[in-house]
């Protein structure tokens, strides 16, 4: 548990209640971070104070030792109580021991913020873990929602008061939806039907640096799915942002805050790109905004 206030359970929870804050970061790529664009987020943290911040994966660029410290050092910085999954860029790529035996280590100065439950009047932010170490297929970078993974969040969710709402936090969209099969997260679809037959509000997850807020119809009933965009150099439709989630018996408003003040509805994607490089083809995703680099940004 992390910076847990005491919780308020049942139906009534935000009946009565000022709205929640959750401010929604994603994909901060230390090694190719925007610094104007981080300064800000964690000013506007300090001076707004959020309920919490959510931070959906790729800390870093290439796992360096070095990309760690300093995303490490600023998220500590970040005056809320914090929960951070863990991105693909996030696992060591050159050092396949450490990948193998000990892949978060270089977590270590924020361990108590890694896939951490966030507890809140009425509302848990429990995390679900999309990166693997390995896959039965040759890009790795794509998501992966294990057995193991989704029975931990699954019980992390059934084992919440009466009346308590989850927002699910994940690295990857679990359903990349509109693009080929090869795209899409390794058992996505399934952890999807799942949630959907639990008092889930949304499930926010980062990786392909645009923002988006969509309704996937799983079989078991309708997912809000809302996407961050990102607070590094990688852009791909859009300028570097992140969400502030409103949240209160209503339901959730996002309004995507950028340096820019461009109109949320201009920065949201109508689908889930298929990854983070920046749209060619006439028929991927672009936001309204349309802030497309010419030339692509580095990968890793």
């Amino acid at each position: 548990m992390t910076g847990a206030p005491e919780r308020v359970t049942g139906p009534s929870a935000f009946a009565n209640a000022a709205p929640m804050r959750i401010f929604h970061l994603s994909d901060i790529h230390f090694g190719l971070e925007d610094r104007t664009a981080l300064d800000w987020a964690a000013a506007t943290i300090a001076r707004e104070r959020p309920d919490a911040v959510a931070i959906t994966g790729d800390l870093t660029m290439r796992a360096r030792h070095r990309e760690f410290a300093a995303a490490c050092d600023w998220i500590n910085t970040l005056e809320a109580p914090v929960t951070v999954e863990v991105g693909n860029h996030d696992l060591p790529y050159f050092n396949l021991w450490e990948r193998f035996t000990d892949p978060y280590r270089r977590f270590r100065s924020i361990k108590d913020k890694v896939e951490a439950e966030i507890d809140l009047p009425g509302l848990a932010v429990v995390p679900l873990r999309t990166t693997a170490r390995a896959q039965w297929r040759l890009n790795w970078s794509k998501g992966c929602v294990s057995r193991d993974a989704l029975d931990h969040a699954l019980n992390a969710i059934d084992a919440l008061p009466a009346g308590t709402r989850a927002l699910v936090a994940c690295h990857h969209p679990l359903v990349e939806t509109g693009t080929h099969g090869t795209a899409l997260t390794s058992g996505g679809e399934h952890a999807l039907n799942e949630l959907a037959k639990r008092n889930v509000l949304a499930v926010i997850s980062g990786h392909v640096h645009d923002a988006f807020d969509i309704l996937h119809e799983s079989a078991h009933g309708t997912v809000r799915m809302i996407g961050a965009g990102t607070l590094s150099r990688r852009i791909r439709s859009t300028p570097p942002s992140f969400n502030m989630l409103e949240i209160d018996a209503s339901g959730i408003t996002v309004e995507v805050r950028n340096l820019e003040h461009v109109p949320s509805a201009a920065m949201l994607v109508p689908d889930v790109p298929e990854d983070a490089m920046p749209p060619r083809e006439e028929d991927d995703p672009v936001a309204p905004v349309h802030r497309v680099p010419e030339v692509d940004p580095p990968v890793y």
